[in-house]
């Protein structure tokens, strides 16, 4: 990861690191909003009394959240990624005409539903990610406030912020190489046509994921933890500590009792 980085900065540049931001910030805006939004929405009415939250509750809630929310987000996302990998046949747009230029592009190139591409796969893994990750911060600091560890404070968001990410990150990594394998599997064909001759060397998700494991180890599922705990892992801290600090904020400046949290 290291060596990838000055790799990048030193052939690209410093500015190559935040290909695609406008974007990237455009997508965890809307994507962050909607999910945490529909979250605690959908917890209280399911259960109107905090109190009375469960695990099981709060990890259906957090399923349909992630899937609700990426599925809104989904051509933001796929705005970023075009952005980020400056294909020859898009980057003079993307880069040059800005976010809305980007999105009349893939419009009027690919139609509606090249905004909504990949939106099953990047659907699945938000639904994992928003299934362990909100559940996770929440008994984790419901946890530690009744067992009077710590009170409903800032360190107390910020431990329950890296449990929740590395839950997150724990739960969602087999996903992730699950699905970054299928997307180049035309070109790992290449390499395997003696030892496959069918046209897919994965049939679906689980098939990657038990091929995967039963050719090269539990462990292989988790290639590439470090870079994604390192990204998931600073966003998840600075994304609950924000959070509980403006619902603090709403509740001092609205009166509110903070039902719906």
């Amino acid at each position: 990861m290291i060596h990838a980085f000055c790799k990048i900065s030193k052939e690209e540049g410093v500015r190559a690191l935040y290909s695609g931001i406008k974007a990237a910030v455009l997508r965890q805006s809307s994507y962050g909003t909607i999910k945490i939004g529909c979250y605690h929405t959908l917890k209280r009415l399911l259960v109107p009394n905090p109190a009375n939250d469960s695990l099981p509750t709060n990890v259906l809630c957090g399923v349909c959240s992630g899937v609700i929310s990426s599925t809104v987000a989904n051509p933001t996302d796929v705005v970023k990624i075009r952005m980020q990998a400056q294909q020859a046949s898009f980057s003079g747009n993307a880069n040059n005409g800005g976010i809305i230029v980007s999105f009349l592009t893939i419009y009027h190139q690919e139609g509606t539903r090249g905004l909504w591409r990949g939106v099953s796969p990047t659907a699945q893994r938000a639904a994992i990610i928003a299934g362990v990750q909100l559940p996770a911060y929440d008994w984790v600091k419901t946890a530690i406030i009744n067992h009077q560890i710590m009170g409903d404070t800032v360190a107390t968001h910020f431990v329950s912020s890296i449990v929740a990410g590395l839950a997150a990150c724990v739960a969602s990594n087999p996903v992730d190489v699950a699905k970054t394998r299928m997307m180049n599997q035309k070109q790992l064909k290449v390499h395997l046509q003696k030892a496959c001759q069918s046209r897919r060397i994965y049939k679906n998700t689980v098939d990657c994921l038990f091929k995967t494991a039963t050719t090269e180890g539990f462990l292989a599922l988790y290639k590439g933890f470090i870079p994604s705990w390192l990204r998931m892992g600073p966003w998840n801290i600075i994304f609950f500590l924000t959070y509980e600090q403006l619902k603090k904020l709403n509740t001092v400046l609205t009166h509110s009792d903070e039902r719906w949290c």
